[in-house]
């Protein structure tokens, strides 16, 4: 790769987000063939006490955990333990009868039965009729029945319940559609997580340190941020109603401080650029680093293949509501979306699979290229600004060879 192009990665960064105030700093990593190309350190930990940005900051990776958890999840997989069609409730039997919303709302609300059981596939591909309740809807976005039944019972990963009693609520309300009939982002990744410590027998957070984690070295990686780390915490970001960038978490206050009474399979972790990099090398490698395998090349091909219906990519199949990804010439697998047409999705990489995270956080890889690439920030939401869309095209545009 070419590096004078490489650099223009930073001066894109600097000169449009990070000098005008628009970002308060960023990380960037691109590597291709198992070596790092480019990396840059750019701006600040935080705006109010003006702190350069470290090298090793700790980021709130948000979604980016998801493809974390559906690694866990896709080990016990090999393992034997279930199957892609398996029916969830064999696991988690309060959800063997569950009803789908067909009109109406609160108490005037019309269910049917579902057509179809949902399945382990439905769960890890977005596609169970699961959603986020009204947490990622746009300012003045109607809410739609079923995400005001979440609203109504406090169904989320910030409610202070655990995993097994935010599951028990999931079971009170309707789905938003029928199991593989189509896709919306949602919370079902964070049942992963509680499938992952109903299926193992350990506590997911256990399960992921002791499976993933310490294995691969990520040591600055977990759901929470440890004392003695917090002084490299970058503060996170959004813009409130006068266009002011505010804290919204800061190491001082910070929500990662103590461990999670629910850890989020589908949000949860922090950790760094450098650990990130590990995890991106372990999905390059066909699931093996440093001679610590977790996953089969041929699993990994399988999570990464697009399991949408019909092979048909997001805009045929995706909800109202916001995701991590623009829908045009997209799929979706197991933990990863999935570039299927680079002329509908606008950028080259088709083959990749990648995912980001609500702080405007991005990765992918792809595996035809041999490269991988992580972009850390930390401003919520993530569609405040189109990074991803450029990043690529400066990642691909400087593919020479």
């Amino acid at each position: 790769m070419a590096p004078d192009r490489l650099r223009r990665l930073d001066d894109w960064l600097q000169r449009d987000f990070i000098d005008t105030g628009r970002l308060p700093g960023a990380q960037l990593l691109v590597a291709r063939r198992g070596e790092v190309v480019h990396r840059a350190t750019l701006g600040r930990m935080d705006v109010e006490r003006d702190r350069p940005l470290r090298d090793d900051a700790l980021w709130r990776i948000y979604s980016m955990t998801k493809p974390i958890t559906s690694v866990a999840l896709m080990m016990l997989w090999e393992e034997g333990r279930f199957t892609l069609n398996d029916p969830v409730h064999r696991f988690i039997p309060a959800w063997r009868d569950l009803r789908v919303w067909e009109a109406g709302r609160g108490e005037l609300m019309r269910t049917r039965p579902a057509r179809q059981p949902m399945t382990m596939r439905h769960i890890l591909s977005h596609t169970a009729g699961l959603t986020y309740g009204s947490a990622l809807l746009a300012p003045g976005q109607q809410a739609h029945p079923v995400e005001e039944a979440y609203a109504a019972l406090d169904i989320g990963t910030r409610s202070g319940d655990t995993l097994e009693a935010m599951v028990d609520k999931l079971a009170r309300v309707p789905l938003r559609f029928d199991p593989g009939s189509a896709w919306q982002y949602s919370l079902a990744t964070d049942v992963c997580g509680h499938l992952v410590q109903v299926i193992s027998g350990q506590p997911f957070e256990t399960f992921v340190h002791e499976r993933i984690l310490a294995p691969l070295g990520m040591t600055d990686t977990g759901f929470h941020v440890p004392a003695d780390k917090l002084d490299r915490l970058t503060t996170c970001y959004r813009y409130d109603a006068r266009r002011l960038m505010v804290p919204v978490d800061t190491p001082e206050r910070s929500a990662f401080a103590q461990p999670p009474v629910l850890p989020s399979g589908g949000g949860g972790l922090v950790g760094t650029l450098a650990d990130y990099h590990r995890f991106c090398e372990l999905l390059r490698r066909g699931g093996e680093l440093d001679g610590v395998r977790l996953l089969g090349p041929r699993t990994l091909a399988l999570m990464r293949a697009n399991h949408l219906p019909g092979g048909r990519d997001l805009v045929a199949l995706a909800q109202d509501g916001f995701s991590e990804t623009a829908n045009a010439g997209i799929g979706f697998g197991l933990g990863f979306a999935t570039t299927l047409c680079s002329v509908a999705a606008g950028v080259p990489g088709a083959g990749d699979f990648f995912w980001g995270g609500m702080a405007s956080t991005i990765f992918w890889v792809d595996p035809h290229e041999d490269l991988a690439a992580i972009l850390m920030t930390q401003l919520i939401p993530s569609r405040t600004y189109n990074l991803r869309g450029p990043m690529k095209g400066l990642v691909y545009s400087s593919i020479l060879d």
